[in-house]
């Protein structure tokens, strides 16, 4: 019987403001907005564990090293509507919010 090829060889677990991601090298993510432009390249050093084909990092509270990710586009998220309103008094508050949002691809680990 052939053993499986397992698509998780080597990954890690990033920490970008309060939220956390699992990096795999070529996967896209979306994320809380940073700022740059389309193309560019940009480095993410708060790495909580990282997996190699042979062993796992668990960072007390990081691991060294750096996750290179390029920028693919900024935009905003889908819109969330907040309404408030008050029973038998016709006050009614209608808000609408987009959080914005960066894509990125992970280029290496």
């Amino acid at each position: 019987m052939e053993q499986r090829q397992d698509s998780f060889d080597s990954y890690a677990i990033i920490q970008i403001g309060k939220h956390q991601y699992q990096a795999l090298p070529g996967k896209t993510i979306s994320i809380e907005q940073i700022e740059g432009d389309a193309g560019k390249s940009v480095e993410f050093k708060e790495i909580l564990l990282k997996k190699d084909k042979e062993n796992i990092q668990v960072g007390t509270p990081f691991v060294t090293g750096s996750v290179k990710a390029t920028i693919v586009k900024q935009m905003k998220g889908p819109k969330l509507i907040i309404f408030k309103f008050k029973r038998r008094k016709k006050s009614r508050v209608k808000k609408g919010h987009r959080q914005l949002q960066t894509i990125v691809r992970i280029e290496s680990i």
